[in-house]
């Protein structure tokens, strides 16, 4: 019998069910909005974001620059929709590296049981045992600060996350009967995970992505504003508070400002994870 319709009316019944969370609608409109923004910055005519002018250093918001300028004359509005660009840049691709090496980590393990698993889930509770951002300070120092250790450093960060939860995941579907009757007819074991077992861990993952998206980017935000993460002169946001908060008396709105967007896209994925996770509970009544 073909499932798919039943899939579709499924798919349906969750984007109603997100539509009516409203806070999960406002989040998703904000990530979008910056998203926009972030691919559209080139071409929005904006001043150069690595200009420097020692002409109008640590100026406050006026008509000529929305946001002020830094340390450096350079325009605060235009280094934060820039920024945008290397702080979903660098979270996107963190958060697919723990994804798609944590879920078939995850999956392998709870599939096979017995010896595969006890050492995935030895190694996953030797990984949780570290705070998130300590873990990725110890990944970054040994490959190197930049762009690339940062995406390197969050996404390993993420892994065990995704381990555990695929693992759980795993360990339940794989006894029920949809399965068995699957091995019954001959499937392989990767034709089982990959055809059967995987479709029904989505859901769960997707809401556990969305809120890691949050979660790195503000390990991200430490790590740049720790000297770890993107270097001066990127307009990245953490790092833009960094290169700030020797001047949170004279200039406050060189650190204020970015951390204003930090504060906003980590609450809007936030936001969107909640409600994915009502919308996509299969217990939630219509």
């Amino acid at each position: 019998m073909n499932r798919t319709p039943n899939r579709k009316s499924q798919f349906v019944v969750s984007c109603r069910r997100l539509m009516r969370n409203r806070l999960a609608v406002l989040g998703l409109a904000i990530i979008l909005m910056i998203l926009l923004i972030a691919i559209l910055s080139p071409s929005l005519g904006l001043q150069d974001p690595l200009r420097q002018d020692f002409r109008v250093i640590n100026r406050g918001p006026s008509t000529e620059h929305l946001f002020g300028t830094d340390q450096m004359g350079r325009d605060i509005f235009s280094r934060v929709l820039y920024g945008a660009q290397i702080t979903l840049g660098i979270s996107s691709l963190a958060v697919l590296m723990g994804f798609s090496i944590g879920t078939l980590i995850g999956m392998i393990g709870g599939y096979y049981g017995r010896k595969i698993d006890g050492i995935v889930g030895y190694l996953t509770d030797v990984l949780l045992a570290f705070p998130g951002l300590l873990l990725a300070i110890a990944v970054v120092a040994a490959i190197g600060p930049g762009i690339t250790g940062v995406i390197v450093a969050t996404g390993f960060s993420s892994i065990p996350q995704f381990i555990r939860m695929t693992r759980g995941i795993v360990l339940s579907e794989k006894e029920k009967d949809y399965v068995t009757a699957a091995r019954a007819i001959g499937e392989s074991s990767s034709a089982i995970m990959g055809r059967y077992i995987l479709p029904n861990c989505i859901p769960a993952l997707v809401v556990l992505l969305t809120m890691r998206m949050g979660v790195i980017i503000l390990i991200a935000a430490g790590l740049s504003f720790l000297g770890l993460g993107a270097q001066p002169p990127l307009p990245e946001w953490g790092a833009m508070l960094s290169e700030g908060r020797e001047y949170l008396v004279t200039a406050p709105h060189i650190s204020i400002l970015p951390g204003i967007a930090i504060m906003i896209l980590v609450l809007a994925f936030n936001l969107l994870g909640d409600g994915l996770r009502d919308a996509l509970d299969p217990r939630m009544k219509l």
